[in-house]
């Protein structure tokens, strides 16, 4: 068992901790090394075993997982990953949990008890690995940083109005941790922006709804799932559908999204690639930005936009849940600034 990576499931129903496990030790890099049937007795074994991840159902009794998840964050830091049902109440609930600091989530394909939990096997399985290997007291330094400068009320002012012309547009790509690290942007980008913000963010469907009212709540910028047709405009944001591509085009000086059902790029829907590719046909003044995530996806579209004098951003290693596509991105050779999450916003108003 050495060497393994040593998880904890907490769900309520027997039967879900027993196919969480077996699901789990299916991976010859797991191990769970305990189970807990609520957040009371999650966070004594949390305590007793310093699992290096958890596996953390929302709906309990007696003590909830976003109640437990609040209790980990402060009194023993693990990444956990959160196990969510696809509704709205549950979708509103994980946004909550990865601002509390779940890393990422998984939703259970029909309903708290899923009998079907293994057509999500090898999400859960990368996940949890990937979690495994995040550094959760960095994460947390990086986020107190943010968390000084936004309770302070820190706003970038722009130095030039909306509207400005020809329209700027801002692409964004983000995978694990994206929602905690979108909302660090947000919160700080100014109303007149003299830009359009598009985003990819990987996440399943039903819930990038809720992100985005989520970042709408605290930005000054309007921010929504994006909808087919809908038009990219200076100080407004549009976040790509769950499971849909997302592409720009151009019609004369105005710009409009279209989704699809296009088959998944190297194992992704939406792509950020597939976004940033369309943004360049578009022949417009482009600034891309790469966040927290596993994998690859948005370093040629990076690429792209940089060849075409576009300027390309992405995160440091040292606020990053994964340090996946920025450092792909690096390795590439097509960046022109590495920031923290916290000095992203400003980043992109001295570069827009």
């Amino acid at each position: 068992m050495s060497g393994r990576h040593r998880v904890l499931v907490v769900d309520d129903s027997s039967f879900m901790r027993r196919f969480i496990t077996d699901i789990l030790h299916s991976d010859d890099t797991l191990e769970v090394v305990a189970t807990a049937v609520n957040g009371v007795e999650a966070l004594k074994k949390v305590s007793e075993l310093r699992p290096d991840v958890i596996t953390l159902d929302i709906e309990m009794p007696e003590m909830d997982g976003l109640t437990a998840l609040n209790e980990i964050m402060v009194k023993c830091p693990v990444p956990v990953i959160m196990l969510s049902n696809r509704t709205r109440v549950g979708a509103e609930a994980t946004i909550k949990a990865l601002e509390l600091g779940a890393l990422d989530f998984v939703a259970k394909p029909s309903g708290n008890i899923s009998l079907d939990l293994d057509k999500v096997k090898d999400e859960l399985i990368l996940k949890v690995k990937a979690a495994a290997r995040a550094d959760i007291r960095s994460i947390r330094s990086a986020a107190s940083q943010w968390n000084a400068d936004y309770g302070r009320k820190v706003k970038i002012e722009s130095q030039s109005a909306a509207g400005k012309t020809p329209l700027r547009i801002v692409a964004i790509g983000a995978s694990t941790g994206g929602p905690r690290a979108l909302q660090a942007v947000f919160s700080q980008l100014p109303q007149n922006l003299p830009a359009a913000i598009a985003v990819t963010q990987h996440m399943s469907p039903g819930f990038t709804e809720s992100l985005a009212q989520r970042l709408n709540s605290i930005s000054e910028f309007e921010v929504s799932e994006a909808r087919d047709g809908d038009e990219l405009i200076a100080g407004r944001a549009l976040i790509a559908p769950g499971d849909r591509h997302m592409k720009i085009k151009r019609l004369d000086d105005r710009f409009y999204i279209t989704l699809s059902d296009e088959p998944p790029v190297d194992g992704l829907r939406p792509s950020i690639d597939l976004m940033m590719d369309s943004l360049v046909e578009c022949s417009v003044p482009l600034l891309g930005v790469l966040l927290t995530g596993m994998g690859q996806d948005g370093v040629a579209g990076l690429k792209k936009i940089r060849e075409r004098n576009g300027c390309t951003i992405v995160e440091d290693e040292s606020t990053c849940v994964i340090y996946g596509m920025p450092r792909a991105a690096i390795e590439n050779r097509c960046v022109d600034i590495v920031a923290p999450i916290y000095r992203i916003a400003q980043e992109i108003m001295n570069n827009i």
